[in-house]
């Protein structure tokens, strides 16, 4: 029962959301503000269901478990759980300034493994920007004195962004995502944040919300990030090139524009996934065809062998 999977995504109402997912990629909530949509997701917290198909109705989980780990290939055997989570996410407003923790410290404190993620820039508005890392060195004491006055936004650097643009963000590393900005977020399987500071606001239920200033403190790093974004183009397929917009030991994600017909292979060694940004694309492979537009994402099982996009359509497209 190896075929292309449709994800439905379960989204999430954070108070900083907006209105995007809904008009432009189409997401359904009874909740007026929609932050973010989880589209590939094997975490309890929000686990993706399957869309079409013989599995149509089970979570991706579910079926990972009923057609065996397999099914993920060769390079996801060393990985304990599902590797990834892939998410759009719309900030009308600030997030808060936050920072994910590594693996050894959120195996030991949380029960699961830490967090490092990648952003892909779909749309910004003028004057968007988002806090990344550090602006330079500073020490412990700074960075607690920085807690404790409010004034953690002006120790860290503060990134200009316009639509196209690649953040990558390793675990232990002070950033927060500013107002106007809609992305495309690709991380490890985790949900584990330690919020730093939130500008004094008030949650759903009226209280402020919790901050996690000690735990955030231990796994904060002190030094400020690399400013690059340098992307080799990789031929994919003979037809399909990929701009390689991150790579590391969780994940590598292409940027892909797809004009017309493009063959691809899901090799035994990973499984494929990708979500279609802009446009829309006919996915073909053996009986299975898809229609898919913005906003919807397909995984890919590792060994399904080839399949065909046709279509015109900017896809972010995530392998091992």
């Amino acid at each position: 029962m190896s075929y292309p999977l449709l994800m439905q995504a379960p989204v999430k109402d954070y108070i900083w959301g907006g209105t995007k997912l809904r008009e432009k990629y189409s997401k359904v909530s009874e909740a007026d503000k929609l932050a973010e949509s989880w589209e590939l997701s094997c975490h309890q917290d929000g686990p993706s269901i399957i869309a079409n198909g013989p599995a149509k109705g089970r979570t991706l989980e579910q079926y990972i478990e009923a057609e065996g780990r397999e099914i993920l290939g060769s390079k996801a055997q060393s990985f304990e759980n599902f590797p990834i989570m892939i998410k759009l996410i719309d900030a009308k407003d600030n997030l808060s300034v936050q920072v994910h923790p590594d693996n050894e410290y959120a195996l030991k404190n949380e029960g699961e493994y830490g967090k490092t993620e990648m952003w892909y820039i779909i749309d910004a508005e003028p004057g968007a920007e988002l806090l990344y890392g550090v602006e330079k060195k500073i020490t412990a004491d700074e960075l607690a004195e920085s807690l404790q006055n409010g004034t953690i936004t002006d120790i860290c650097h503060h990134a200009p962004v316009k639509k196209g643009d690649v953040f990558f963000i390793p675990a232990g590393t002070i950033h927060a995502i500013g107002k106007g900005i809609l992305l495309a977020e690709v991380q490890q399987n985790s949900n584990t944040t330690y919020r730093l500071y939130d500008y004094g606001r008030l949650g759903n239920d009226g209280k402020p919300r919790q901050l996690h200033v000690k735990q955030g403190s231990e796994v904060s790093s002190l030094e400020p990030l690399p400013l690059k974004d340098e992307r080799e183009v990789v031929a994919l397929s003979p037809d399909c090139n990929g701009e390689l917009l991150a790579s590391c030991d969780y994940f590598t994600t292409y940027g892909v524009q797809v004009d017309g017909t493009a063959s691809l292979v899901s090799g035994s060694d990973s499984f494929q996934t990708f979500t279609v940004l802009e446009g829309s694309l006919t996915l073909t492979a053996g009986d299975t065809l898809l229609e898919m537009s913005a906003g919807q994402t397909v995984f890919l099982p590792a060994g399904m062998g080839g399949y065909t996009l046709d279509g015109k359509a900017h896809l972010i497209f995530t392998t091992l």
